[in-house]
C-alpha cells in the first residue's frame, strides 16, 4: 500500500506550489508520522497541534529551532565561535518564558505599535512611490520585504540601511535551522548566523552608554546597566529573533494575502470598496495560506497523540498549514471567504504560551499595506508574462517573487 507519509517534503516543487492535497491525505489516513527524511514527527491535524501546544509540559520549546543542532562537524566548528546554545523567547519554556515575555510585553506594548501607525503608513506610500509609473513590480522584492523590515528595523533602533545585510544573515539562520542545503551552503549561512550574533551584540553594548527609546535600549540585561532580566547571551538572541520574526511573517502575509486576493478578483473588489473587510481579510489570508508552515518542538517524554506513541527526544513539527485546513474546524476549509467568520481560530501565530508577541504589529503592517496598494494601484493584477516563484523554505511558506500589473494612473 502506499504510505502518504512518504510523500512529505515541503521543498519538493509539486509541495511548493500546493501541499494541500498532501496534507489533506496526511490528515485523514497518517494524522502522526515519523518521516526518516527529516528526521521529525509531523502533527497534521488541527486539535493534535493545539494539544501539544497546550502540552509545555512533553512538548519543550528549549533548543527547538537551534542552529547548532546541524550535525555536519565544519558547521558545527563555525558556530563554536558564538554562543554555545541560542536562547530566546520562541525557545524557551516556563518559568523562562514569563520572564523574557515581560519583557516583550513592555517593547510591543498595544501603544507603542499603535503610535507606529503614521510611520508604517508614509513607509508603504514611499515604497509604492519607487514603483507606480513603472505599470509592474516584483511585489516581494520592492515592498513586502522593504515595509516591515523597514519598520523591524526602527523598532530595534538600527539603521534602516544596514536592513539588506540583516535580511541576508536572517535568511542564513532560516535555511540553519531546515539543514537541507548543501554543505557549502551551510557552512557560508553559519558564518553569517555568527555575524549577526556580533552585530547585535556590538549593538547592545553601544546602548550601556548610549541609550535610546528602542527595543535593543529596552533589551540591555541589568548585568550591563540596563533594565531587562536578561543575561547578555538572552538579550542577543532574542534580539535576533525579533529581527527574523519581525518581517518574516509580515512579508508571507502580504506576498500570501495578495496572491489570495488576485485570484479571487470578487474579494478583492469588495474588500477595496470596502476597508473595513481587511481586518477578518487578514485573518482568512493567515489562515488559508498560513506564512509560517510550522514550529518544532523536542518530545520530553514517551507521549501518545493519535494512537502514535512519540518518543522521549524525538523532534516534533506541528504543522499549522495543515491544520488551518482541518475539515473537522472549518467549513470547507480549502475555500478563500474574507466574510469567514471563524477566521480567527487559524493556528498562523501559534496558541498558548508562544502566541507569537508581535502578531498586533504584524496585523497593522498588513492592514496598511493593502490598504495603500489597493487604493494606488488600480486594475491591479498578476502579470501573465512572468510567474510567481514560492521560497524554497521548510518552515516558511510565502514568495520570494510575485510579479504584479496594474494601470498606471494618470
Amino acid at each position: 500500500m502506499d504510505d502518504v507519509s512518504a510523500h512529505f517534503n515541503p521543498m519538493a516543487p509539486d509541495q511548493l506550489a500546493n501541499p494541500y492535497p498532501l496534507y489533506e491525505r496526511l490528515r485523514r489516513e497518517r494524522p502522526v508520522f515519523y518521516s526518516p527524511t527529516f528526521d521529525l514527527w509531523v502533527v497534521t491535524r488541527y486539535a493534535d497541534i493545539s494539544e501539544v501546544e497546550r502540552d509545555t509540559a512533553h512538548f519543550s520549546s528549549v533548543g527547538s529551532l537551534d542552529a547548532r543542532a546541524e550535525p555536519h562537524p565544519e558547521v558545527r566548528a563555525v558556530l563554536a565561535q558564538g554562543y554555545s546554545q541560542f536562547l530566546s523567547l520562541v525557545q524557551s519554556d516556563l518559568p523562562d518564558h514569563t520572564r523574557v515575555r515581560a519583557v516583550f510585553g513592555k517593547a510591543l506594548s498595544a501603544q507603542r505599535i499603535a503610535a507606529m501607525e503614521p510611520t508604517i503608513r508614509a513607509t508603504a506610500d514611499a515604497l509604492i512611490d519607487g514603483f507606480i509609473r513603472d505599470g509592474k513590480a516584483d511585489l516581494i522584492q520592492q515592498f513586502a520585504y522593504a515595509l516591515p523590515g523597514f519598520i523591524i528595523c526602527d523598532l530595534l533602533g538600527v539603521p534602516r540601511s544596514d536592513m539588506e545585510q540583516l535580511k541576508r544573515w536572517s535568511d542564513d539562520k532560516t535555511a540553519l535551522m531546515s539543514a537541507t542545503a548543501p554543505i557549502e551552503q551551510l557552512v557560508q549561512c553559519a558564518h553569517g548566523f555568527i555575524a549577526m550574533e556580533r552585530y547585535f551584540r556590538e549593538k547592545l553594548h553601544e546602548r550601556r552608554s548610549h541609550p535610546r527609546e528602542d527595543l535593543l535600549t529596552l533589551l540591555v540585561p541589568q548585568s550591563l546597566g540596563g533594565t531587562a532580566p536578561l543575561s547578555e547571551q538572552e538579550a542577543v538572541c532574542n534580539a535576533m529573533d525579533l529581527f527574523a520574526a519581525g518581517h518574516e511573517t509580515t512579508t508571507g502575509l502580504i506576498g500570501n494575502g495578495m496572491w489570495l486576493l488576485l485570484n479571487a478578483p470578487e474579494q478583492l473588489e469588495a474588500v477595496r470598496e470596502d476597508p473595513s473587510l481587511l481586518p477578518n481579510a487578514l485573518e482568512e489570508m493567515l489562515r488559508v495560506e498560513s506564512p509560517i508552515r510550522g514550529f518544532f518542538r523536542t518530545v520530553t517524554a514517551d507521549t501518545p497523540l493519535s494512537g502514535v506513541t512519540l518518543p522521549k527526544g524525538g523532534r516534533a513539527f506541528i504543522l499549522y498549514a495543515s491544520g488551518n485546513r482541518d475539515e473537522t474546524q472549518f467549513a470547507e476549509p480549502d475555500r478563500f471567504d474574507i466574510r469567514r467568520t471563524d477566521a480567527k481560530k487559524h493556528l498562523a501565530f501559534g496558541k498558548g504560551i508562544h502566541f507569537c508577541v508581535g502578531a498586533p504589529l504584524a496585523k497593522l503592517e498588513g492592514r496598511i499595506a493593502f490598504e495603500q496598494l489597493l487604493r494606488r494601484l488600480p486594475g491591479l493584477r498578476l502579470r501573465i508574462d512572468e510567474a510567481p516563484v514560492h521560497r524554497p523554505y521548510f518552515m516558511l511558506r510565502g514568495f520570494e517573487h510575485l510579479p504584479i500589473a496594474w494601470n498606471v494612473p494618470a
